[in-house]
């Protein structure tokens, strides 16, 4: 549970978090200069947390420049922190939430050596006209979730199981111009869309979920019948999908490029 405003704390534990975060977002050795600035400190007031943050291990300098960057207490914590989370126990209340304020269907998915596979289904208000069961493994280039994946994980990745979906007839042939075209505009507007492609009369739209260093980690979807095509309706639907999706990857540690 989070601690609330009205809760005492350390606020020279706070302050000292400013300044590692300063070096965070900096994604590099910086001088005593840009994290006084970054921090909003004034730099003798920066310097003397650099120098307790030294002493700890969370921050290092480099001998040769002076400048300042993550120290290997910092690393080890970050590792740690990495080998606890649980991605899709992270994106589930997100989930439900995104289900809430659509009243949509909502799947999460996560890729596998067969294909995206769903792993969460929370069921909307509107009814459908077939709900795919969780650990359905879904055609790569029919589903919007395929697709958010294609897009976006490498595809030395995504092209094996592309093939052996093809060969056996589960997924559909499509030339690598047509291809190549739908996943570039994918990755341009981070959003994937299917009309009735896997089940007749369900839409579907899609967006990936990121973790540190820009790492796919899961693939989030909204199903809507076929009817729900309001231009301003489908606008609200598609902020909300890639606001949870921004959302849920700051969560799991990652940071968008300026």
């Amino acid at each position: 549970m989070a601690a609330s405003p009205q809760q005492h704390g350390v606020q020279s534990i706070e302050v000292g978090m400013q300044v590692l975060t300063a070096i965070e977002r900096g994604r590099g050795p910086m001088p005593l200069s840009r994290i006084a600035v970054e921090s909003g400190l004034a730099p003798s007031k920066a310097h003397r947390y650099l120098v307790s943050l030294q002493r700890t291990g969370l921050v290092s300098q480099e001998v040769g420049t002076g400048l300042y960057n993550l120290g290997p207490a910092a690393r080890r914590l970050g590792v740690e922190a990495l080998r606890r989370v649980d991605e899709v126990a992270t994106a589930s209340p997100y989930a439900a939430a995104l289900r809430d304020r659509t009243g949509h269907t909502v799947y999460l998915a996560v890729w596998t050596d067969t294909g995206p596979s769903l792993v969460r289904q929370d069921h909307g208000y509107h009814p459908l006209p077939l709900l795919i069961r969780v650990g359905s493994i879904l055609p790569i280039t029919d589903s919007s979730i395929g697709h958010a994946f294609m897009a976006f994980l490498p595809e030395p990745v995504t092209r094996p199981i592309l093939l052996a979906q093809q060969e056996r007839k589960e997924t559909s042939l499509r030339s690598a111009d047509e291809l190549a075209r739908a996943l570039d505009e994918v990755r341009g507007t981070r959003l994937a869309s299917v009309h009735g492609s896997v089940v007749a009369g369900l839409n579907v739209v899609s967006t990936p979920v990121f973790g540190p260093g820009g790492t796919v980690e899961l693939v989030i979807g909204v199903a809507m019948p076929a009817r729900v095509d309001d231009e301003q309706d489908l606008a609200r639907i598609h902020a909300e999908l890639l606001a949870t999706s921004r959302a849920i990857s700051a969560e799991l540690g990652h940071t968008e490029p300026a």
